[in-house]
């Protein structure tokens, strides 16, 4: 059985938001005492004055193990949060299959960061889709966004229908008040919100801008991955994940409901704050997860590991071992292996990688990669450390060393990423990454007995 965890959290914009630990479980929380049924999912009538609503992430018959449906305490009914739809605009977020025109042609790319905004920016307006790959039709595969922006969605509300979103912020905190409580993110911190689940974004802090990276999964949600022989520790575990207790916004005043839906953008005027959950319970939530706590394993006498054991969360695909996107970070950790090249290997991959720094340096490349800027390497394009890298691993005296100061990640999918117009033509491509490469000379030496 799953641990079922209650809390109590307090009414509107918290200073401390509250949180409840775990990865998947049965949650219950509320903010005003009572305003929960106790044995019951649907009273004749609710206290308070609430009203009871079912959300489902799952189809009603989906197994045991991955039905997922949370009973809300609101308000208003959802229904009272949509009024007749108009057609809304984000021309930078686009879906799969992403069929822009363009003229770059198939290579390994790289980006430094995408420039900063010369007006006033929200955080919804501010998302700029650099691949999509699969088809949001048929609720499989994925888009990389990166996203920059200085305002707040004061009164501005959204959810997307076409799948769950991975933010992975890498300059600034955020506070992401959802239908379900309240999570603050700072980097180094990522969060997931859920396919259809209400929310906004403001700015904690100071700064001119806040950057970071979102994964849009359109398939399967994500999930922890399974340990295999590495057994029940290590990696990320399901304790350090935290689901925020219940936090409601009433604010009665013009506000607008943005909607996602198959690729296309809606927008509804409401005369309310759609926030209105004074109590909740289930197991169809947002999470906060911070990457500082994943507990690395790897190699501890020769030979560099597969990155799948860099893997926080998976979302599988229909294929078992296949999947439909992989969330991987190369962490902080010690370098031990003897005799033995230990940046990533050069390889070809039936998966399609594209790669974010949060902060530091990532090992396999020595100079140009910089944090906020990304990289794509597409299915089977040879790729791996620069030049400069592989000198250094290839000569350096292997003492134990400790890789520190840093944090890289990967969105991995099966499926090939089909790239933007806007990536394509964003000044901050590098012309010159192939470049990186041209120092591996040949070293070949066929005389017998030479090493």
């Amino acid at each position: 059985m799953l641990d079922k965890t209650r809390s109590t959290a307090a009414h509107a914009v918290v200073n401390n938001p509250k949180y409840m630990p775990g990865f998947g479980n049965d949650f219950e929380t509320e903010s005003l005492p009572g305003a929960l049924p106790q044995g019951q999912n649907s009273p004749q009538k609710c206290n308070y004055g609430l009203y009871a609503e079912q959300l489902s992430g799952s189809p009603f018959t989906a197994p045991r193990g991955t039905n997922e449906r949370s009973w809300l305490y609101r308000i208003r009914p959802s229904v009272r949060h949509t009024g007749r739809f108009s057609n809304a605009s984000y021309p930078f977020w686009k879906s799969a299959p992403c069929l822009d025109d363009h003229s770059l042609p198939l290579g390994q790319l790289r980006w430094d960061p995408i420039p900063a905004p010369a007006d006033e920016l929200s955080f919804l307006a501010g998302i700029r889709t650099m691949t999509a790959a699969g088809d949001v039709m048929t609720q499989t595969g994925m888009a990389a966004h990166a996203y920059v922006f200085n305002g707040d969605m004061v009164d501005d509300y959204f959810f997307n229908a076409d799948g769950e979103l991975l933010v992975v912020p890498q300059l600034g905190p955020i506070r992401v008040f959802t239908e379900m409580g309240i999570i603050d993110v700072e980097p180094l911190e990522i969060c997931l919100i859920p396919r259809g689940m209400i929310f906004k974004v403001e700015r904690l802090g100071q700064g001119p801008e806040w950057r970071g990276y979102i994964c849009e999964n359109y398939g399967a949600k994500f999930t922890l991955p399974d340990r295999g022989p590495i057994g029940a520790n290590c990696l990320a575990n399901p304790r350090d994940f935290k689901t925020p207790a219940a936090a409601y916004e009433d604010k009665e005043i013009p506000c607008r409901l943005h909607v996602k839906w198959c690729g296309k953008f809606y927008a509804t005027e409401i005369g309310h704050s759609p926030l209105d959950v004074v109590a909740w319970h289930g197991n169809y939530a947002p999470f906060k997860y911070d990457l500082r706590t994943f507990a690395p394993v790897g190699a501890i006498l020769f030979d560099h590991p597969d990155p799948s054991i860099f893997t926080v969360l998976t979302a599988p695909s229909g294929e078992e071992g296949t999947a439909n996107v992989d969330f991987v970070i190369f962490p902080p950790r010690w370098l031990v292996a003897e005799h033995t090249f230990r940046p990533p290997w050069y390889h070809r991959n039936i998966m399609s990688e594209f790669m974010g720094l949060i902060h530091g340096q990532y090992d396999a490349k020595a100079q140009g990669f910089v944090p906020g800027g990304m990289s794509l390497h597409n299915m089977m394009l040879p790729h791996g450390p620069d030049s400069l890298g592989f000198e250094m691993a290839s000569s350096v005296d292997l003492q134990p060393v400790k890789l520190d100061h840093t944090m890289a990640f990967m969105f991995e999918t099966r499926y090939p990423q089909q790239l933007t117009r806007y990536a394509a033509e964003l000044e901050t491509l590098q012309d010159n990454y192939l470049e990186c490469w041209d120092g591996l000379k040949r070293k070949f030496d066929g005389t017998p007995g030479i090493k």
